[in-house]
Protein backbone atom coordinates (compact mmCIF):
# COMPACT_ATOMS: atom_id res chain seq x y z
CA UNK A 1 0.00 0.00 0.00
CA UNK A 2 1.34 3.45 -0.92
CA UNK A 3 1.80 5.76 2.05
CA UNK A 4 1.21 9.52 2.06
CA UNK A 5 4.45 11.28 1.13
CA UNK A 6 5.53 14.65 2.54
CA UNK A 7 8.54 16.72 1.53
CA UNK A 8 11.67 16.34 3.64
CA UNK A 9 14.86 18.20 4.41
CA UNK A 10 17.64 17.54 6.94
CA UNK A 11 17.53 18.64 10.58
CA UNK A 12 20.84 20.53 10.71
CA UNK A 13 23.85 21.33 8.50
CA UNK A 14 26.49 18.69 7.78
CA UNK A 15 29.96 19.18 6.33
CA UNK A 16 32.49 17.18 4.34
CA UNK A 17 35.45 17.84 2.05
CA UNK A 18 37.45 16.03 -0.58
CA UNK A 19 38.88 16.22 -4.09
CA UNK A 20 37.04 16.32 -7.39
CA UNK A 21 37.66 13.18 -9.44
CA UNK A 22 38.14 15.12 -12.70
CA UNK A 23 39.49 18.54 -11.68
CA UNK A 24 41.60 17.27 -8.79
CA UNK A 25 40.52 20.43 -6.95
CA UNK A 26 39.76 20.18 -3.25
CA UNK A 27 36.33 21.44 -2.17
CA UNK A 28 34.36 21.71 1.05
CA UNK A 29 30.60 21.34 1.01
CA UNK A 30 28.02 22.29 3.61
CA UNK A 31 24.59 20.70 3.22
CA UNK A 32 21.91 22.85 4.86
CA UNK A 33 18.17 22.47 5.51
CA UNK A 34 16.02 24.25 2.91
CA UNK A 35 12.42 25.44 2.76
CA UNK A 36 9.66 23.26 1.35
CA UNK A 37 9.33 23.64 -2.40
CA UNK A 38 12.86 24.99 -2.91
CA UNK A 39 14.29 21.73 -4.28
CA UNK A 40 18.00 20.84 -4.42
CA UNK A 41 20.23 23.86 -5.04
CA UNK A 42 23.98 24.42 -5.19
CA UNK A 43 25.68 27.69 -4.27
CA UNK A 44 29.34 28.39 -5.08
CA UNK A 45 30.72 30.20 -2.01
CA UNK A 46 34.04 30.82 -3.80
CA UNK A 47 32.21 33.04 -6.32
CA UNK A 48 31.06 36.38 -4.97
CA UNK A 49 27.34 36.87 -5.42
CA UNK A 50 26.88 33.44 -6.99
CA UNK A 51 23.34 32.71 -8.08
CA UNK A 52 21.84 29.37 -7.08
CA UNK A 53 22.49 26.48 -9.45
CA UNK A 54 19.31 24.40 -9.56
CA UNK A 55 19.43 20.62 -9.80
CA UNK A 56 17.17 20.32 -12.84
CA UNK A 57 17.57 18.81 -16.29
CA UNK A 58 17.54 22.10 -18.18
CA UNK A 59 20.56 23.28 -16.12
CA UNK A 60 22.67 20.34 -17.35
CA UNK A 61 25.48 21.52 -19.66
CA UNK A 62 27.89 18.57 -19.67
CA UNK A 63 27.44 14.81 -19.35
CA UNK A 64 30.89 13.46 -20.24
CA UNK A 65 31.80 11.03 -17.45
CA UNK A 66 29.72 13.07 -15.02
CA UNK A 67 26.96 15.65 -14.86
CA UNK A 68 27.65 19.40 -14.76
CA UNK A 69 25.01 21.99 -13.87
CA UNK A 70 25.30 25.64 -15.01
CA UNK A 71 23.05 28.58 -14.14
CA UNK A 72 22.09 31.51 -16.37
CA UNK A 73 25.07 33.49 -15.10
CA UNK A 74 27.47 30.80 -16.37
CA UNK A 75 28.36 29.58 -12.87
CA UNK A 76 28.68 25.81 -12.71
CA UNK A 77 29.26 22.81 -10.47
CA UNK A 78 30.45 19.45 -11.79
CA UNK A 79 30.01 15.77 -10.92
CA UNK A 80 26.78 16.27 -9.00
CA UNK A 81 25.26 12.85 -9.65
CA UNK A 82 26.45 10.90 -6.60
CA UNK A 83 25.24 13.58 -4.19
CA UNK A 84 21.93 13.91 -6.03
CA UNK A 85 21.54 10.13 -5.96
CA UNK A 86 21.96 10.24 -2.18
CA UNK A 87 19.28 12.95 -1.91
CA UNK A 88 16.86 10.91 -4.00
CA UNK A 89 17.82 7.68 -2.28
CA UNK A 90 17.23 8.83 1.30
CA UNK A 91 14.23 11.00 0.40
CA UNK A 92 15.57 14.56 0.74
CA UNK A 93 13.51 16.93 -1.42
CA UNK A 94 14.89 20.29 -0.30
CA UNK A 95 18.55 21.04 0.36
CA UNK A 96 20.98 23.94 -0.04
CA UNK A 97 24.48 22.72 -0.87
CA UNK A 98 27.20 25.34 -0.39
CA UNK A 99 30.45 24.44 -2.13
CA UNK A 100 33.71 26.37 -2.33
CA UNK A 101 35.03 24.78 -5.51
CA UNK A 102 34.10 23.75 -9.06
CA UNK A 103 33.38 20.07 -8.47
CA UNK A 104 31.55 17.99 -5.87
CA UNK A 105 34.06 15.82 -3.96
CA UNK A 106 34.14 12.25 -5.20
CA UNK A 107 34.76 10.87 -1.66
CA UNK A 108 35.14 7.06 -2.08
CA UNK A 109 33.48 7.02 -5.52
CA UNK A 110 30.06 6.10 -4.21
CA UNK A 111 27.12 7.83 -2.50
CA UNK A 112 27.71 6.21 0.88
CA UNK A 113 29.30 9.18 2.67
CA UNK A 114 26.55 11.55 1.51
CA UNK A 115 23.83 9.15 2.61
CA UNK A 116 25.49 8.67 6.00
CA UNK A 117 25.82 12.43 6.57
CA UNK A 118 22.18 13.15 5.75
CA UNK A 119 20.90 10.25 7.82
CA UNK A 120 23.14 11.30 10.71
CA UNK A 121 21.61 14.80 10.53
CA UNK A 122 18.18 13.21 10.51
CA UNK A 123 15.32 13.89 8.13
CA UNK A 124 12.65 16.46 8.97
CA UNK A 125 9.19 16.07 7.48
CA UNK A 126 7.88 19.36 6.14
CA UNK A 127 4.33 20.69 6.00
CA UNK A 128 4.02 20.23 2.26
CA UNK A 129 3.10 17.22 0.18
CA UNK A 130 5.84 15.72 -1.95
CA UNK A 131 5.37 16.42 -5.64
CA UNK A 132 5.83 13.41 -7.90
CA UNK A 133 6.19 13.10 -11.64
CA UNK A 134 3.65 10.47 -12.65
CA UNK A 135 4.56 8.75 -15.94
CA UNK A 136 1.48 8.49 -18.19
CA UNK A 137 3.01 7.33 -21.48
CA UNK A 138 6.23 5.53 -22.34
CA UNK A 139 9.21 7.68 -23.30
CA UNK A 140 12.23 5.92 -24.81
CA UNK A 141 15.70 6.98 -25.96
CA UNK A 142 17.91 4.79 -28.18
CA UNK A 143 21.57 5.27 -29.09
CA UNK A 144 22.87 2.19 -30.92
CA UNK A 145 22.62 -0.71 -28.47
CA UNK A 146 22.03 1.71 -25.60
CA UNK A 147 18.41 2.20 -24.56
CA UNK A 148 16.60 3.85 -21.68
CA UNK A 149 12.90 4.30 -21.09
CA UNK A 150 10.33 5.47 -18.58
CA UNK A 151 6.91 3.83 -18.56
CA UNK A 152 3.75 4.00 -16.41
CA UNK A 153 3.27 2.17 -13.13
CA UNK A 154 0.46 2.27 -10.52
CA UNK A 155 3.16 2.54 -7.85
CA UNK A 156 4.17 5.80 -6.18
CA UNK A 157 7.83 4.76 -6.26
CA UNK A 158 10.42 4.38 -9.01
CA UNK A 159 11.12 0.84 -10.20
CA UNK A 160 14.47 0.26 -11.89
CA UNK A 161 15.62 -2.46 -14.28
CA UNK A 162 19.20 -2.11 -15.58
CA UNK A 163 21.47 -4.32 -17.66
CA UNK A 164 25.12 -3.79 -18.62
CA UNK A 165 27.45 -5.78 -20.85
CA UNK A 166 31.25 -5.41 -20.99
CA UNK A 167 33.98 -7.47 -22.65
CA UNK A 168 35.98 -7.52 -19.42
CA UNK A 169 35.36 -10.80 -17.61
CA UNK A 170 35.46 -8.90 -14.32
CA UNK A 171 32.13 -7.35 -15.37
CA UNK A 172 30.61 -9.48 -18.12
CA UNK A 173 26.82 -9.21 -18.19
CA UNK A 174 25.12 -7.91 -15.07
CA UNK A 175 21.51 -6.96 -14.45
CA UNK A 176 19.47 -5.87 -11.48
CA UNK A 177 15.91 -4.85 -10.66
CA UNK A 178 14.72 -3.00 -7.60
CA UNK A 179 11.94 -0.80 -6.28
CA UNK A 180 13.07 2.42 -4.64
CA UNK A 181 11.38 1.91 -1.29
CA UNK A 182 12.52 3.94 1.73
CA UNK A 183 15.84 2.64 3.05
CA UNK A 184 16.65 0.46 0.02
CA UNK A 185 19.08 2.84 -1.69
CA UNK A 186 21.21 3.43 1.41
CA UNK A 187 21.37 -0.31 2.06
CA UNK A 188 21.71 -1.84 -1.41
CA UNK A 189 23.06 0.78 -3.82
CA UNK A 190 24.87 3.66 -2.09
CA UNK A 191 28.09 1.69 -1.48
CA UNK A 192 28.73 0.93 -5.18
CA UNK A 193 31.76 2.81 -6.55
CA UNK A 194 32.38 4.37 -9.93
CA UNK A 195 34.65 2.33 -12.21
CA UNK A 196 36.97 2.73 -15.16
CA UNK A 197 39.71 1.05 -17.18
CA UNK A 198 43.45 1.52 -16.66
CA UNK A 199 44.11 1.91 -20.40
CA UNK A 200 41.83 4.96 -20.49
CA UNK A 201 43.52 6.89 -17.68
CA UNK A 202 46.18 8.74 -19.72
CA UNK A 203 43.68 9.67 -22.43
CA UNK A 204 41.29 11.05 -19.82
CA UNK A 205 44.04 13.08 -18.15
CA UNK A 206 45.03 14.54 -21.54
CA UNK A 207 41.40 15.69 -21.83
CA UNK A 208 41.60 17.38 -18.42
CA UNK A 209 39.64 14.58 -16.73
CA UNK A 210 40.40 12.06 -13.96
CA UNK A 211 43.06 14.32 -12.38
CA UNK A 212 41.78 13.42 -8.90
CA UNK A 213 41.09 9.77 -9.66
CA UNK A 214 42.78 7.01 -7.64
CA UNK A 215 42.23 3.55 -6.26
CA UNK A 216 40.76 5.28 -3.20
CA UNK A 217 37.78 6.63 -5.18
CA UNK A 218 37.21 4.27 -8.11
CA UNK A 219 37.27 0.63 -9.09
CA UNK A 220 39.99 0.30 -11.74
CA UNK A 221 40.09 -2.60 -14.18
CA UNK A 222 43.09 -3.78 -16.18
CA UNK A 223 41.62 -6.09 -18.78
CA UNK A 224 39.83 -8.84 -16.85
CA UNK A 225 41.40 -7.94 -13.50
CA UNK A 226 40.25 -5.61 -10.73
CA UNK A 227 43.36 -3.64 -9.71
CA UNK A 228 42.08 -2.47 -6.30
CA UNK A 229 43.78 -4.63 -3.64
CA UNK A 230 40.59 -4.81 -1.55
CA UNK A 231 38.60 -6.13 -4.52
CA UNK A 232 34.89 -5.49 -5.03
CA UNK A 233 32.26 -4.63 -2.44
CA UNK A 234 29.86 -6.98 -4.21
CA UNK A 235 30.19 -9.16 -7.30
CA UNK A 236 27.66 -6.96 -9.13
CA UNK A 237 29.03 -3.62 -7.88
CA UNK A 238 29.24 -2.39 -11.48
CA UNK A 239 25.54 -2.58 -12.31
CA UNK A 240 24.71 -1.27 -8.85
CA UNK A 241 26.79 1.82 -9.60
CA UNK A 242 25.02 2.29 -12.93
CA UNK A 243 21.75 2.26 -10.99
CA UNK A 244 23.22 4.77 -8.52
CA UNK A 245 24.09 7.09 -11.43
CA UNK A 246 20.62 6.67 -12.92
CA UNK A 247 18.96 7.59 -9.61
CA UNK A 248 21.02 10.79 -9.52
CA UNK A 249 20.42 11.61 -13.18
CA UNK A 250 16.65 11.06 -12.91
CA UNK A 251 16.56 13.37 -9.87
CA UNK A 252 17.18 16.14 -12.41
CA UNK A 253 13.60 15.75 -13.65
CA UNK A 254 12.83 18.03 -10.70
CA UNK A 255 10.92 15.59 -8.49
CA UNK A 256 10.78 11.87 -7.67
CA UNK A 257 9.44 9.80 -10.57
CA UNK A 258 6.52 7.40 -10.15
CA UNK A 259 7.07 4.94 -12.96
CA UNK A 260 9.38 2.26 -14.35
CA UNK A 261 12.92 2.98 -15.60
CA UNK A 262 14.47 0.35 -17.87
CA UNK A 263 17.91 0.65 -19.42
CA UNK A 264 20.58 -1.27 -21.30
CA UNK A 265 24.10 0.17 -21.11
CA UNK A 266 22.90 3.33 -19.31
CA UNK A 267 25.10 6.38 -18.88
CA UNK A 268 24.83 10.05 -17.97
CA UNK A 269 24.31 11.25 -21.55
CA UNK A 270 21.57 8.71 -22.21
CA UNK A 271 19.83 9.44 -18.92
CA UNK A 272 19.92 13.18 -19.50
CA UNK A 273 18.42 12.74 -22.98
CA UNK A 274 15.67 10.65 -21.39
CA UNK A 275 14.91 13.35 -18.79
CA UNK A 276 14.84 16.05 -21.46
CA UNK A 277 12.61 13.94 -23.71
CA UNK A 278 10.23 13.40 -20.82
CA UNK A 279 10.02 17.08 -19.89
CA UNK A 280 9.59 18.03 -23.56
CA UNK A 281 6.56 15.73 -23.83
CA UNK A 282 3.94 17.12 -21.40
CA UNK A 283 1.41 14.47 -22.46
CA UNK A 284 3.70 11.73 -21.11
CA UNK A 285 3.61 12.86 -17.47
CA UNK A 286 1.81 14.94 -14.87
CA UNK A 287 2.46 16.46 -11.47
CA UNK A 288 0.92 14.52 -8.60
CA UNK A 289 0.80 14.62 -4.80
CA UNK A 290 -1.20 12.95 -2.04
CA UNK A 291 -3.14 16.13 -1.22
CA UNK A 292 -6.35 14.84 -2.81
CA UNK A 293 -6.14 11.48 -1.04
CA UNK A 294 -5.67 13.18 2.34
CA UNK A 295 -8.62 15.50 1.67
CA UNK A 296 -10.81 12.49 0.96
CA UNK A 297 -9.61 10.77 4.16
CA UNK A 298 -10.28 13.90 6.21
CA UNK A 299 -13.76 14.28 4.71
CA UNK A 300 -14.56 10.63 5.42
CA UNK A 301 -13.28 10.97 8.99
CA UNK A 302 -15.41 14.11 9.56
CA UNK A 303 -18.48 12.40 8.12
CA UNK A 304 -17.94 9.37 10.35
Amino acid sequence: MNRVQYQQTINFPVVCAGVGVHSGARARIVMKPAAAGSGIRFRRTDIKGCEDIIARGDFVTEVQLGTTLTNDAGQSVATVEHLLAACAGVGVDNLLIEIDGPEVPIMDGSSAVYCELMLAAGLRQQRAFRQRIRILEEVEITDGIKTASLSPSPDNYLSIHARIEFESKAIGTQQMSLRMLPGMFARDIAFARTFGFAQDVEKLKSMGLARGGSLDNAVVLDGDTVVNPEGLRSSDEFVRHKILDAVGDLMLAGAPIAGVYEARQPGHALNNKLVRALLDNPEAWCWESDADAVSVQQAASAAG
